[in-house]
C-alpha cells in the first residue's frame, strides 16, 4: 500500500506527533500542502489529511488544497486532527470531509485527539491540554494506523 499524509502542523507540533506515528504504522510519506503536486496523488493507494483545528475547522491551507484536488473515483482517504475540544471532532472534520467527498474520495476513517492549545487569551494562563498528545494518544494513533493498514 503506497500512502501519503498531507499535514499542516506548526504551533506546538501536536498534529506532527500524531502524523509521524500514523506514517510509521502505514509506511507513509509526510508532505505539506505546498509540497503537493496534484498529479502525483494518483500514485497513492490512500491519502491522509491532517492539521490542528483552527476556528472549528482544519487549517486553511489544507482546505484550499482540498478544493484544488482533481476529481477521483473512490480514492481512499483518512482525516485526522488535534484540538482543544475533542467532543466535537466530527463537526470539526465536516468541512474537509465534505470537500474530499465531493472530489470522489472515500473516507475510510477519522482520528482526533487533544492537543496543547495556547491560542488567544489561553496564552495568559499557560494554555490548556499542556501534556497532549500524550503516550495514550500516541498509542491510539498507532491503533488507528493498524486499522487503516488492515482496511486497505
Amino acid at each position: 500500500m503506497k500512502s501519503l499524509i498531507i499535514l499542516v502542523s506548526y504551533h506546538h507540533n501536536n498534529t506532527q506527533k500524531i502524523a509521524e506515528v500514523i506514517a510509521k504504522g502505514i509506511n507513509a510519506e509526510i508532505k505539506t500542502p505546498q509540497q503537493i503536486n496534484l498529479e502525483e496523488l494518483n500514485q497513492y493507494d490512500i491519502v491522509g489529511f491532517g492539521s490542528g483545528i483552527y476556528f472549528w475547522k482544519h487549517h486553511k491551507d489544507l482546505l484550499e488544497l482540498a478544493e484544488k484536488l482533481p476529481q477521483q473515483i473512490n480514492k481512499k482517504a483518512f482525516i485526522f486532527s488535534t484540538s482543544a475540544n475533542t467532543e466535537n471532532a466530527p463537526k470539526f472534520h465536516s468541512l474537509l470531509r465534505e470537500k474530499l467527498q465531493l472530489k470522489g474520495y472515500t473516507i475510510v476513517d477519522e482520528f482526533n485527539c487533544a492537543g496543547f492549545n495556547s491560542w488567544g487569551p489561553l496564552k495568559l494562563v499557560g494554555g490548556t491540554k499542556k501534556d497532549r498528545p500524550n503516550s495514550d494518544d500516541l498509542k491510539h494513533a498507532e491503533e488507528f494506523a493498524l486499522k487503516l493498514k488492515q482496511s486497505t
